[in-house]
């Protein structure tokens, strides 16, 4: 299986997969760039944009396993929709950005059940899966210390 050159630019996290030390963490930086971008942290542009780069990871994943293996480093697509998902609904504020960041990579690294056994799903659904499940306990870790510091500020 072949991959152009705009499913390079796109399934490595603008070619942060091809970094030879930490590609994911690179992937990730890159999408909190784009999530700084004005506007991009609405509802309406950021959760779209996950759905479309989720579903085109599922098929980019695909296509970067037949060319470099299982859940390849080069293939970052997964690290940027990951993110994204940590970062929803949460205030654009650069510290709660970075505290995502770090949950994020933490999650990502560790794979939390039953992140690292969805790892074993075939082709660009076990790349994608693994992150999105991450990104979803980061998500809700992220905001429940939101609630815990604004309820302990608020009394």
């Amino acid at each position: 299986m072949k991959i152009n050159a705009v499913e390079k630019l796109i399934g490595s996290g603008l070619y942060t997969g091809y970094i030879p030390l930490a590609s994911g963490t690179f992937g990730s930086i890159v999408a909190l760039l784009i999530y700084f971008i004005p506007g991009f942290e609405k509802p309406y542009v950021i959760v779209p944009a996950i759905l479309i780069f989720a579903f085109l990871g599922i098929h980019l994943g695909t296509k970067f396993e037949s060319l470099y293996g299982k859940d390849p480093a080069e293939c970052t697509i997964d690290e940027v929709v990951g993110m994204w998902i940590s970062l929803l609904f949460l205030p654009k504020d650069f510290f709660i950005a970075l505290i995502a960041f770090v949950i994020w990579r933490a999650l990502d690294i560790i794979k939390p059940f039953p992140a690292r056994k969805s790892e074993s799903l075939k082709g660009g659904l076990g790349v994608m899966m693994d992150d999105i499940i991450s990104a979803v306990y980061s998500l809700i870790i992220v905001h429940l210390i939101l609630v815990i510091f604004t309820r302990q500020l608020i009394n």
